[in-house]
């Protein structure tokens, strides 16, 4: 492969700096490698082919002189400027397959190799920059191509016939496809340690096996407790074995409708890996996607005690990744050290997995063609943003559709999806045997107060019999006033999101435990208790909101059913509280209306849930943003800019809470997915706006590209209470 120009070969041509064992990596290696872990990626999707060419051509710009004169300098400490190379490979596919052929699939190889740092872009803008790139550098880019020689050509790629919205979606994952190969090649080179130790794929038989056992053990025990109500019971057998039998349908679009207690935790973690077995060529991962970062946590522990610790990861935030083509040993790290969901079981959130879906960010996108062949479980899909619901929709819609996914609808209140999407859900467990359900468990009866002064709830929560209560409040500030008027109260606890994952982990178990004693707890929250936290109080008061939002406050009401009378949930209105605006503010009014034209008690019946989601979806514009139209036009940075679960733009803040000084400073000093594990129970989330006013009043210190170290006091009761500005309760 030596080429006839004097001082080029590719022999001696590198891909990255020496290891720490003194080893250069060379380039026709590291093409080769990646070009096989690629093609290996995109096997789930059918797209061997064009990865395989992405793969050995997406490095081919580093045959310039120039940088590899640039490595040299960085392998011996010598300061110099970056070179970027992704554009050379690019420039040469457009060259052969646009400027000499006419062949519109220069689009499909050529936009991952150039965005494979700096990210994807905009059709329209690289076809103008490849241009430019071509008329400026073509001395260069014969050097490249006498290189390339020795690497098979790219030929016309003939797609399927996609739609606009599909083959946007197909670039994303040929490109996750590179990336992670690319990332994991160059792992291997610089820490084979990690490399080697990274999580082996279990087989489904073996975590059916682990489930099985488990189930055995639970179903001995319930046997053996008193007080467990057999009503409770006997539904939560009645769903498992639903979801066994539905579970050996072929992959497509499902929904588990349980009233909240009725074990769909479990449920559909037994529909999901024997869904795996049943269709094993086509499934190989569980991917369970949850709205609150509050209730990862407790998921995680249920799946990992009944899997084991290996098969299960935790992924809600994103390590910072810098965005360019740095060589620096800091910058390769921090893009090594980013999520790409290799194991058999991923527990995340829904701002993780949707905006992944749609980001346009090497290391968010790494991920995706690990979605391809999963099983996912959406809990508390009615958590979704209204005004992202059609992009959302219809990328899943095709995930089902092409990329061999099974989609699971999991709640007590759930979305009326069907009235708005093409896909419609097969019901796991058939709508008249949900509804006798509902009836059966409905263990709480419902009130509505009216308006509430913040001392006449905080007189309530004083009340000697009112030792044990909940109250839910719709922001941050509502529920920290709340606390501010307990002040000097005892056994008062607080939750919401200015807390970070430990603490609210030890407040939930300390909770627990004072609750099982019967020992007084006063639980002032936002919502970041509804969605599915295993917490049982007596009595709960839910300030009026979205109707979904009070019925799932109300599942931590008497949730196990062992009361010998029916829980309390009141629904009343703060005065003087705040409200989120938008599609929350338009649940609150529908919620209204609907509760004063039926009696409170209907709250029980799924009819209601589904009018109310028929009529807010009705009302609302379900791509507020107009992301379908960038997606249509190959546009990813605009597509990735505007679709957002959280409108505002979030940063992380590392806390001194417990062991997070010590996890931040492990992080700081060595960069990799196993410190950026350990450190994300040790961070808050907090609009971006907010922590750069926090920056400047000098409560932060930035320590990379959105992650902050918190320098003021870490309260034990609110937390981060100094940011506590707006109602944000959900978490990138």
């Amino acid at each position: 492969m030596a080429d006839d120009r004097p001082g080029i070969t590719t022999r001696g041509l590198f891909a990255h700096t020496r290891n720490r064992d003194g080893k250069w990596h060379l380039l026709e290696e590291h093409l080769q490698k990646v070009a096989k872990k690629a093609s290996e990626g995109a096997a789930y999707f059918q797209m061997e082919t064009p990865a395989f060419w992405i793969g050995l051509w997406h490095d081919v710009g580093k045959a310039n002189p120039a940088f590899q004169k640039y490595l040299k300098d960085a392998d011996q400490g010598i300061s110099s400027e970056s070179v970027p190379h992704a554009f050379g490979g690019a420039a040469l596919i457009y060259a052969m397959l646009w400027q000499q052929q006419r062949s519109d699939s220069w689009k499909d190889l050529a936009m991952a190799i150039a965005g494979h740092h700096a990210g994807l872009h905009d059709v329209g803008v690289l076809a103008q920059r490849l241009e430019g790139y071509i008329a400026e550098h073509r001395t260069l880019l014969r050097e490249l191509l006498s290189f390339a020689k020795g690497l098979p050509t790219p030929g016309v790629w003939l797609l399927p016939k996609l739609t606009a919205h599909e083959r946007e979606l197909f670039i994303r994952f040929t490109f996750s496809a590179l990336v992670d190969a690319d990332y994991l090649d160059t792992e291997s080179h610089f820490s084979p340690e990690i490399s080697n130790a990274r999580i082996v794929a279990l087989d489904a038989s073996e975590l059916w096996r682990r489930f099985e056992k488990n189930q055995r053990d639970i179903l001995e025990q319930a046997e053996s407790k008193r007080g467990v109500n057999a009503d409770l019971m006997a539904a939560r057998r009645e769903i498992y074995e639903a979801c066994l039998s539905a579970a050996q349908a072929t992959p497509g679009f499902f929904r588990l409708t349980v009233p909240t207690g009725g074990g769909k935790t479990r449920s559909s973690l037994a529909f999901a890996l024997q869904h795996i077995l049943a269709n094993e060529s086509k499934l190989r991962r569980v991917i369970v996607a949850i709205p609150y970062t509050s209730i990862i946590d407790q998921t995680v522990r249920e799946y990992r005690r009944i899997l084991g610790h290996d098969a299960v990861l935790e992924h809600h935030s994103q390590v910072p990744i810098p965005e360019d083509e740095s060589q620096s040993e800091e910058g390769v790290r921090l893009r090594l050290a980013s999520e790409n969901w290799d194991a058999p079981v991923i527990v995340t959130t829904n701002v993780q997995l949707l905006e992944s879906l749609l980001s346009n960010r090497p290391g968010k996108i790494r991920k995706l063609h690990n979605v391809a062949g999963s099983v996912i479980i959406l809990d508390e899909a009615q958590t979704l943003p209204v005004g992202v619901l059609a992009p959302a929709l219809d990328v899943l819609k095709t995930l089902v559709e092409d990329y061999n996914v099974s989609v699971v609808l999991s709640s007590a209140t759930q979305p009326a999806f069907h009235t708005i999407s093409e896909m419609i859900p097969i019901d796991i467990v058939a709508k008249s045997q949900f509804e006798k359900h509902f009836v059966n468990l409905a263990r709480v009866s419902y009130e509505r107060k009216g308006k509430v002064s913040f001392a006449e709830l905080a007189a309530e929560l004083r009340k000697p019999e009112r030792s044990q209560i909940m109250m839910v409040l719709n922001s941050r500030k509502d529920a920290l006033r709340l606390v501010d008027e307990l002040r000097g109260t005892q056994d008062v606890y607080h939750l919401s999101t200015l807390l970070c994952g430990w603490h609210r982990k030890s407040i939930l178990r300390l909770i627990r435990r004072r609750m099982k004693h019967g020992k007084p707890v006063r639980l002032i929250s936002t919502q970041v208790v509804e969605a599915g936290v295993d917490i049982d109080f007596p009595e709960v008061w839910r300030a009026m909101g979205p109707l979904d939002r009070i019925v799932q406050a109300a599942g931590r009401c008497n949730r196990e059913g062992r009361m010998t009378c029916k829980g309390r949930v009141v629904i009343f209105e703060p005065v003087d509280g705040r409200m989120p605006k938008g599609e929350y503010k338009a649940g609150f009014g529908l919620a209204d209306f609907l509760l004063g034209q039926n009696d409170p008690e209907a709250l029980h019946n799924p009819s209601l849930h589904e009018e109310y989601f028929r009529r807010l979806y009705a009302e609302q514009d379900l791509d507020v943003h107009s992301v379908q139209p960038y997606r249509e036009r190959l546009n990813y940075p605009e597509t990735a800019r505007l679709f957002r679960l959280i409108s505002d733009d979030t940063v992380l803040v590392a806390v001194p809470y417990s062991q997070g000084s010590r996890r931040l400073a492990d992080w700081r000093n060595r960069p990799s997915r196993a410190t950026w594990r350990r450190l994300q129970p040790f961070v808050v989330s907090l609009q971006r706006r907010e922590a750069e006013r926090l920056l400047a009043d000098d409560w932060l210190e930035l320590v990379s590209e959105g992650l902050y170290r918190w320098l003021g006091k870490y309260d034990r009761i609110k937390g981060l209470a100094e940011a506590a500005y707006d109602p944000v309760d959900l978490m990138a």
